[in-house]
């Protein structure tokens, strides 16, 4: 489905029934909506949540600012997290969903925040996945920023090894590697969309959009921060700082969990977030 939102559009789909609890789920960078997996959303949708995942603008099938190319280092970035917690406001107005319990992985979690504190009265509950209040606050491991930082990979089967390349770097060391399952994720959202300078366009935003932590303390919904202590890309430090920032939010940590989703980890986080949206 498609919502003209915040003059873009924006490409969303939704899981459970439309009378459960409303559950907006938002992803990071470079990252398309399939990256929160079907199953994921169907056991989140079995706890009563009418969940719908997006893809934000710049990845996947929402628009894409081609006009603005790749920003050169050091460049105004041609939008914000601001921009980005803006079109989560307007995609709520299509759904017709006045408030909304928000979850954010990665980046997803810096517009979450950026959502909750630009547009209090639309969030309900605050989850923050794997994020950070800032990028300086948490900087990514010497390999996991050569990663980030890496030259894009050129065609289908590339683009297949960089992502089994990627997430052996900055995954979860606890957990075992789906190769197969990682290049099947990998062929579908290139099959759906690449774009590299669209990922290089949304990391501009994150490093143009500064520190929240002052901003947070003014954020009074009740907030769960879920963090991986193994993380590389996001270390552990930036969930503490995003839970401290917060006032009364709780902090689960998960041994061996990296920057990524296990799916053994799956049951705890729909737990966590389930107990969270039901109080």
């Amino acid at each position: 489905m498609r919502a003209a939102a915040n003059g873009i559009d924006i490409a969303y789909e939704s899981f459970g029934s439309p009378a459960g609890r409303p559950l907006l789920l938002i992803m990071g960078l470079g990252a398309q909506l399939i990256q929160w997996d079907e199953t994921l959303c169907e056991l989140l949708a079995e706890q009563g949540h009418h969940v719908v995942r997006f893809d934000n603008r710049d990845a996947g099938l929402s628009t894409h600012l081609h006009e603005h190319g790749a920003p050169a280092m050091g460049a105004a970035p041609p939008y914000l997290l601001d921009d980005l917690a803006d079109d989560t406001a307007a995609l709520m107005d299509v759904l017709g969903w006045t408030a909304a319990h928000i979850v954010g992985a990665s980046m997803g979690g810096m517009i979450a925040q950026t959502l909750a504190i630009r547009h209090p009265e639309r969030v309900l509950t605050l989850t923050s996945i794997m994020s950070t209040p800032g990028p300086s606050i948490a900087p990514p491991t010497e390999a996991a920023a050569a990663i980030l930082m890496g030259r894009p990979p050129q065609g289908r089967e590339a683009v297949l090894e960089q992502a089994v390349r990627t997430w052996s770097t900055i995954g979860s060391p606890g957990y075992e590697l789906d190769q197969e399952r990682i290049k099947a994720l990998a062929a579908l959202a290139y099959d759906r969309c690449f774009d590299p300078a669209g990922t290089a366009r949304q990391l501009a935003a994150i490093m143009g959009s500064g520190d929240r932590t002052a901003a947070l303390a003014q954020v009074k919904v009740p907030a769960l921060v879920l963090h991986g202590e193994a993380d590389p890309l996001v270390p552990l430090v930036g969930g503490q700082a995003t839970a401290a920032a917060i006032p009364g939010a709780r902090l689960v940590t998960y041994p061996g969990m990296g920057h990524d989703l296990p799916r053994e980890l799956w049951p705890s986080f729909v737990a966590e977030i389930t107990k969270l949206t039901s109080a």
